[in-house]
């Protein structure tokens, strides 16, 4: 999905997705705005969504939201790995796939719109892309793949499918590539990845139920 914001100074979005490999300048003081600006705005959002949450569930609702796997989804999604600028060596190990490299574009690119367009207009494209996924977030302990399972039984709908699409990188190091697919209610199927198998459905999982929850709450 692309980004809905545009910028008025093309210049700061090409900084946000400047790796600091590629030299200076880079995004790394636009990561570190973009970090406290998306923690304040999640928060925001957390708040109102869960009113009667202590402050310990409040913190553990926002860490399933803002950590570097959750990110790279988000800047998978807006295809930011394409657009990326790095050095060559990051270019030739695969950077552009790295969860870390992904999810510090993804908050620079925040900060470029805070300083490009306002923090109204950060504050807007944050609620944009996590008001699904706050709206996905248990309201129990339980985890993706039984949330998901359990949306899908209660309607009498089939259970997803899960299929291991990759296993790369060295053994000590190895990361998953996992998709989950649902044919009902809608036909829908998202790719996963993690340092485990599990890890890795947990997180396809998780945007299946998102996509699905954002789905039929506006049919």
């Amino acid at each position: 999905m692309p980004l809905t914001y545009r910028f008025r100074d093309p210049a700061l979005a090409d900084l946000a997705l400047t790796h600091r490999s590629a030299g200076k300048p880079n995004n790394e003081r636009l990561e570190f705005l973009g970090d406290a600006l998306l923690g304040a705005f999640v928060a925001e959002m957390l708040y109102e969504a869960h009113p009667n949450a202590s402050e310990g569930e409040l913190s553990r609702l926002r860490a399933q939201l803002v950590n570097g796997q959750a990110l790279a989804v988000i800047a998978r999604e807006l295809e930011l790995g394409d657009r990326l600028k790095l050095g060559p060596g990051e270019l030739k190990s695969g950077g552009y796939r790295r969860d870390s490299i992904l999810a510090d574009a993804f908050e620079a690119l925040l900060a470029a719109i805070h300083l490009d367009g306002g923090l109204e207009a950060c504050r807007a494209t944050v609620r944009e892309l996590f008001s699904h996924r706050i709206d996905a977030l248990p309201r129990s302990s339980k985890d993706a793949k039984t949330r998901l399972q359990e949306w899908l039984q209660g309607r009498g709908l089939p259970l997803p499918q899960y299929e291991l699409k990759d296993c790369r990188g060295e053994e000590h190091a190895r990361t998953f590539d996992v998709s989950c697919a649902i044919t009902e209610p809608l036909a829908i199927i998202a790719d996963g990845s993690g340092s485990s198998r599990r890890a890795a459905e947990q997180q396809a999982a998780g945007i299946v139920l998102s996509r699905l929850l954002e789905a039929t709450s506006t049919r």
